[in-house]
Protein backbone atom coordinates (compact mmCIF):
# COMPACT_ATOMS: atom_id res chain seq x y z
CA UNK A 1 0.00 0.00 0.00
CA UNK A 2 1.35 3.40 -0.99
CA UNK A 3 2.21 5.77 1.84
CA UNK A 4 0.35 9.08 1.87
CA UNK A 5 2.05 12.46 1.99
CA UNK A 6 0.71 13.02 5.50
CA UNK A 7 2.36 9.82 6.79
CA UNK A 8 5.65 10.70 5.11
CA UNK A 9 5.58 14.15 6.65
CA UNK A 10 4.67 12.66 10.04
CA UNK A 11 7.65 10.28 9.84
CA UNK A 12 10.05 13.12 9.00
CA UNK A 13 8.61 15.31 11.77
CA UNK A 14 8.84 12.42 14.23
CA UNK A 15 12.57 12.02 13.51
CA UNK A 16 13.12 15.77 13.90
CA UNK A 17 11.15 15.85 17.16
CA UNK A 18 13.22 12.96 18.57
CA UNK A 19 16.47 14.72 17.61
CA UNK A 20 15.35 17.99 19.23
CA UNK A 21 14.12 16.07 22.28
CA UNK A 22 17.56 14.42 22.70
CA UNK A 23 19.32 17.79 22.29
CA UNK A 24 16.94 19.29 24.85
CA UNK A 25 17.80 16.61 27.42
CA UNK A 26 21.53 17.15 26.86
CA UNK A 27 21.10 20.92 27.19
CA UNK A 28 19.15 20.49 30.45
CA UNK A 29 22.19 18.93 32.13
CA UNK A 30 24.42 21.77 30.92
CA UNK A 31 22.21 24.65 32.10
CA UNK A 32 23.98 25.42 35.42
CA UNK A 33 27.42 25.21 33.82
CA UNK A 34 26.47 27.58 31.02
CA UNK A 35 24.74 30.00 33.43
CA UNK A 36 27.71 30.20 35.78
CA UNK A 37 30.31 30.71 33.03
CA UNK A 38 30.62 33.43 30.47
CA UNK A 39 31.09 32.26 26.85
CA UNK A 40 34.77 33.22 26.93
CA UNK A 41 35.39 31.09 30.04
CA UNK A 42 33.73 28.06 28.44
CA UNK A 43 35.89 28.28 25.31
CA UNK A 44 39.04 28.78 27.41
CA UNK A 45 38.20 25.82 29.68
CA UNK A 46 37.53 23.55 26.71
CA UNK A 47 40.80 24.62 25.09
CA UNK A 48 42.75 24.00 28.29
CA UNK A 49 40.99 20.69 28.88
CA UNK A 50 41.77 19.58 25.31
CA UNK A 51 45.44 20.59 25.68
CA UNK A 52 45.80 18.54 28.87
CA UNK A 53 44.37 15.39 27.36
CA UNK A 54 46.35 15.63 24.11
CA UNK A 55 49.78 16.87 25.25
CA UNK A 56 49.91 15.31 28.73
CA UNK A 57 51.46 18.54 30.07
CA UNK A 58 50.35 20.17 33.29
CA UNK A 59 49.78 23.92 32.73
CA UNK A 60 49.81 24.53 36.47
CA UNK A 61 47.14 26.62 38.11
CA UNK A 62 45.39 27.42 34.83
CA UNK A 63 43.85 23.97 34.46
CA UNK A 64 40.46 23.32 35.99
CA UNK A 65 38.90 20.06 34.73
CA UNK A 66 35.53 20.56 33.06
CA UNK A 67 33.85 17.44 34.49
CA UNK A 68 34.64 18.63 38.02
CA UNK A 69 33.45 22.14 37.19
CA UNK A 70 30.27 20.71 35.67
CA UNK A 71 29.41 18.95 38.94
CA UNK A 72 30.45 21.93 41.03
CA UNK A 73 28.27 24.30 39.00
CA UNK A 74 25.13 22.35 39.93
CA UNK A 75 25.72 23.41 43.54
CA UNK A 76 27.41 26.78 43.09
CA UNK A 77 24.79 28.30 40.84
CA UNK A 78 22.29 28.61 43.71
CA UNK A 79 24.41 30.93 45.89
CA UNK A 80 23.80 34.03 43.76
CA UNK A 81 20.25 35.35 43.36
CA UNK A 82 20.56 36.18 39.66
CA UNK A 83 22.16 32.88 38.60
CA UNK A 84 19.77 30.91 40.80
CA UNK A 85 16.67 32.51 39.31
CA UNK A 86 18.02 32.20 35.77
CA UNK A 87 18.93 28.54 36.30
CA UNK A 88 15.54 27.70 37.82
CA UNK A 89 13.77 29.47 34.95
CA UNK A 90 15.81 27.68 32.28
CA UNK A 91 15.35 24.30 33.96
CA UNK A 92 11.57 24.75 34.22
CA UNK A 93 11.39 25.84 30.59
CA UNK A 94 13.63 22.95 29.51
CA UNK A 95 11.59 20.32 31.33
CA UNK A 96 8.33 21.74 29.96
CA UNK A 97 9.80 21.85 26.45
CA UNK A 98 10.87 18.21 26.77
CA UNK A 99 7.32 17.25 27.81
CA UNK A 100 5.84 19.21 24.89
CA UNK A 101 8.20 17.48 22.45
CA UNK A 102 7.36 14.06 23.88
CA UNK A 103 3.63 14.78 23.51
CA UNK A 104 4.24 15.84 19.90
CA UNK A 105 6.04 12.54 19.27
CA UNK A 106 3.08 10.62 20.69
CA UNK A 107 0.64 12.52 18.45
CA UNK A 108 2.85 11.89 15.41
CA UNK A 109 2.95 8.17 16.28
CA UNK A 110 -0.84 8.00 16.03
CA UNK A 111 -0.80 9.87 12.72
CA UNK A 112 1.67 7.32 11.36
CA UNK A 113 -0.66 4.53 12.55
CA UNK A 114 -3.53 6.36 10.77
CA UNK A 115 -5.55 6.74 13.97
CA UNK A 116 -5.05 10.34 15.10
CA UNK A 117 -8.51 11.01 16.52
CA UNK A 118 -8.23 9.35 19.92
CA UNK A 119 -8.84 10.52 23.45
CA UNK A 120 -5.13 9.89 24.14
CA UNK A 121 -4.19 12.61 21.65
CA UNK A 122 -6.62 14.99 23.32
CA UNK A 123 -4.81 14.26 26.60
CA UNK A 124 -1.40 14.71 24.94
CA UNK A 125 -2.40 18.13 23.64
CA UNK A 126 -3.83 19.10 27.02
CA UNK A 127 -0.51 18.21 28.72
CA UNK A 128 1.31 20.32 26.13
CA UNK A 129 -1.07 23.20 26.92
CA UNK A 130 -0.36 22.93 30.64
CA UNK A 131 3.39 23.02 29.92
CA UNK A 132 2.92 26.16 27.81
CA UNK A 133 1.02 27.78 30.67
CA UNK A 134 3.81 26.81 33.10
CA UNK A 135 6.44 28.38 30.84
CA UNK A 136 4.32 31.52 30.53
CA UNK A 137 3.90 31.68 34.32
CA UNK A 138 7.62 31.10 34.91
CA UNK A 139 8.46 33.88 32.45
CA UNK A 140 6.01 36.21 34.20
CA UNK A 141 7.49 35.36 37.60
CA UNK A 142 11.03 35.98 36.33
CA UNK A 143 9.92 39.23 34.70
CA UNK A 144 8.39 40.49 37.95
CA UNK A 145 11.48 39.36 39.88
CA UNK A 146 13.72 41.18 37.36
CA UNK A 147 11.70 44.38 37.69
CA UNK A 148 12.29 44.37 41.44
CA UNK A 149 15.91 43.16 41.20
CA UNK A 150 17.00 45.84 38.72
CA UNK A 151 14.51 48.52 39.90
CA UNK A 152 14.12 49.49 36.28
CA UNK A 153 11.64 48.91 33.43
CA UNK A 154 14.48 47.50 31.28
CA UNK A 155 13.39 43.82 31.79
CA UNK A 156 10.19 44.66 29.90
CA UNK A 157 12.32 44.72 26.73
CA UNK A 158 13.74 41.19 27.20
CA UNK A 159 12.72 37.78 25.92
CA UNK A 160 10.95 37.08 29.23
CA UNK A 161 8.37 39.73 28.47
CA UNK A 162 7.88 38.14 25.06
CA UNK A 163 7.59 34.59 26.47
CA UNK A 164 4.53 35.47 28.56
CA UNK A 165 2.05 36.18 25.73
CA UNK A 166 3.63 33.76 23.24
CA UNK A 167 3.38 30.72 25.50
CA UNK A 168 0.01 31.83 26.83
CA UNK A 169 -1.30 31.88 23.25
CA UNK A 170 0.45 28.56 22.53
CA UNK A 171 -1.28 27.02 25.56
CA UNK A 172 -4.66 28.33 24.43
CA UNK A 173 -4.05 26.94 20.94
CA UNK A 174 -3.18 23.53 22.37
CA UNK A 175 -6.35 23.63 24.50
CA UNK A 176 -8.47 24.35 21.42
CA UNK A 177 -6.76 21.54 19.50
CA UNK A 178 -7.28 19.21 22.48
CA UNK A 179 -11.00 20.00 22.51
CA UNK A 180 -11.19 19.41 18.74
CA UNK A 181 -9.39 16.07 19.01
CA UNK A 182 -11.61 15.04 21.94
CA UNK A 183 -14.77 15.89 19.99
CA UNK A 184 -13.48 14.10 16.87
CA UNK A 185 -12.61 11.02 18.96
CA UNK A 186 -16.08 10.98 20.53
CA UNK A 187 -17.75 11.34 17.11
CA UNK A 188 -15.56 8.56 15.73
CA UNK A 189 -16.46 6.28 18.67
CA UNK A 190 -20.14 7.06 18.18
CA UNK A 191 -19.84 6.40 14.46
CA UNK A 192 -18.03 3.09 15.06
CA UNK A 193 -20.77 1.93 17.45
CA UNK A 194 -23.57 2.66 14.97
CA UNK A 195 -21.99 0.63 12.16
Amino acid sequence: MKETGVKKLARVLRVLVIIVFACNLIALFLVPTVVILSPEDIVASIALDWRIWTSREDPGDLYFPLPFFFLLSWFGVWFDAYTGVLTAFLLVCGVCTAIILWQAKRVLDTIIKENPFTLNNAGNLKRAAVCCFVISGAALARLVWSLFYYRSPAPLATYNALFVPIFLMGGLLFMVMSALFRQAAELKEENDLTI
